[in-house]
């Protein structure tokens, strides 16, 4: 028998978004630990916000909204709006329900702006890497470093001379000629109008300049989870700068080591990771000069190891860059930046912890 094609809306649902969303859908596993973070991240927030007045978004409801706009590669807030208006998974995920007025987008993003001030990205990181520390998941033996490139939400146009005049009027205010062909440009004499801290770089010879940031990150070898993150102003020495600096972070007082590609392989940074307790397990640059690393390092078969785990990291950037939404930028300034970057590898941390347990438990 044919059913009818009925069109009314019922006035009364009895099912509630928890019911609806798969026992087994991934958002449940990222979910149960996303709100354990939250919950110990709450003191935190207490003292973000005033005890009088208006009540505001939840930050625990902020936080679950951008990390689905992480998750889901939702380019922007207003994007992110129109799919908690209408996505059952989404207003589950964030912990609104079915009558649960959606926020205009503008109210979302000053909301969000008060917690891009505090320390909350950092906070939210080490809290998913307690998790998967209490699972067994960390090694705090072996890690591997490497940087990357992240484009600036800035154009080529706004790069101009620092003591440059105002540029002269031209009837096209959104997008101004400006011909900077055959002129010199670099950091020391230009800046950019839009985001004055992004500065001109490229990766390597054959590739072009951009505005970008320099963003690393630390990964621990048994499964490839970023264990620290640093965001510098790219000037030829930012990778190295930044291991430095990560390479401090690491717990423990035993000896570890480090892998890295060749561009770390010089002798103050070698040595200044020894001085660390650390052992540099750095590819060997042999192009035109003798490396700093020698056979005291290369000999050990943990070397031939690094080698082969230190090309993990690029899985992680290639993850934030075209999932994560970090191949162009949508923040500017290096300190919003920088939250966004440790903010997307939290989210990176999240779905390989997830794909961890469910190969354990079918293993």
């Amino acid at each position: 028998m044919r059913g009818n094609d009925d069109q009314q809306a019922g006035m009364f649902s009895y099912v509630s978004p928890e019911e609806r969303v798969p026992r087994l859908h991934p958002l449940r596993a990222i979910r149960e630990m996303t709100d354990r973070a939250l919950r110990e991240m709450s003191p935190r927030f207490d003292r973000l916000y005033a005890t009088t007045g208006r009540p505001s978004i939840a930050p625990e409801r902020l936080l679950r909204a951008l990390l689905l706009q992480v998750l889901y590669s939702i380019r922007s807030e207003r994007m992110l709006m129109e799919q908690l208006d209408y996505n059952l998974l989404f207003r589950w995920f964030v912990g609104l329900n079915m009558d649960d007025p959606v926020w205009v987008p503008t109210v979302f993003t000053k909301n969000r702006d008060r917690l891009l001030e505090g320390d909350v990205a950092q906070e939210f990181f080490a809290q998913i890497l307690a998790q998967a520390r209490e699972d067994g998941l960390l090694s705090d033996e072996h890690f591997s470093v490497d940087g990357t490139l992240v484009e600036a939400w800035a154009g080529q146009k706004s790069f101009r001379k620092k003591d440059e005049a105002a540029p002269p009027s031209d009837p096209d205010k959104g997008n101004p000629t400006v011909n900077f062909h055959g002129e010199k440009r670099s950091n020391d004499t230009h800046a950019s109008t839009t985001d004055p801290d992004c500065r001109l770089a490229r990766k390597s010879g054959g590739h072009e300049a951009k505005l970008a940031y320099c963003g690393n990150a630390v990964i621990e070898n048994r499964n490839g989870l970023v264990v620290a993150t640093e965001v510098l102003q790219p000037n030829g020495t930012a990778e190295r700068d930044a291991a430095l600096l990560m390479a401090e972070r690491l717990e423990g007082d035993h000896r570890v080591t480090i892998g890295a590609d060749r561009g770390y392989d010089t002798r103050d940074f070698v040595r200044e990771l020894r001085g660390m307790n650390v052992t540099p397990h750095v590819a060997q640059n042999t192009q035109g000069r003798s490396s700093a690393i020698d056979g005291r390092t290369t000999r050990h078969g943990g070397y031939a190891v690094s080698q082969i785990k230190r090309k993990r990291i690029e899985e992680v950037f290639g993850w934030m860059k075209t999932v994560g939404g970090l191949r162009k930028l949508h923040h500017r300034g290096l300190e919003k930046v920088a939250w966004m970057f440790t903010f997307t590898a939290a989210a990176y941390n999240l779905v390989r912890m997830r794909n961890l347990r469910v190969q354990a438990a079918v293993g």
